[in-house]
């Protein structure tokens, strides 16, 4: 099983970091710092440059908005050395759920385990 996963590292991107990716960053890679989804965040030495080693699936909608604003510039220093301010109402960041089993699902859903049944609707029937 190790052998497989090894080799699908190696072939696919969305399976972790590939060997090239894994290389350069342990060649020229500094790391910066970690999330709380445990996805590793490194950049250049002048700091140009910025990526992020996902912990487990290669899912965007993961990384933590505070990481997510470093990585794309918005923010010169990484949360570790100077942390964002969060309001109180803010609520904890969550990975986008849509087309998992915990994904929304309104009242009336047939995705839910019981959905009711309509009440709001009353079908058309030909006379």
């Amino acid at each position: 099983m190790a052998i497989l996963s090894n080799f699908l590292k190696a072939v696919t991107w969305w399976n972790g970091s590939t060997i090239g990716t894994a290389l350069y960053t342990k060649r020229k890679g500094q790391k910066v710092g970690e999330d709380s989804q445990g996805n590793v965040f490194y950049q250049l030495g002048d700091g140009a440059r910025r990526w992020v080693i996902y912990n487990g699936e290669v899912e965007a909608s993961r990384i933590d908005p505070d990481w997510h604003g470093w990585l794309h510039h918005t923010y010169d220093a990484p949360p570790t050395d100077k942390p964002l301010a969060h309001k109180p109402w803010e609520k904890p960041h969550q990975e986008n759920l849509t087309g998992t089993p915990l994904a929304y699902a309104p009242a009336g859903s047939i995705r839910r385990p019981e959905p009711r049944p309509r009440q709001d609707y009353e079908a058309w029937q030909p006379e």
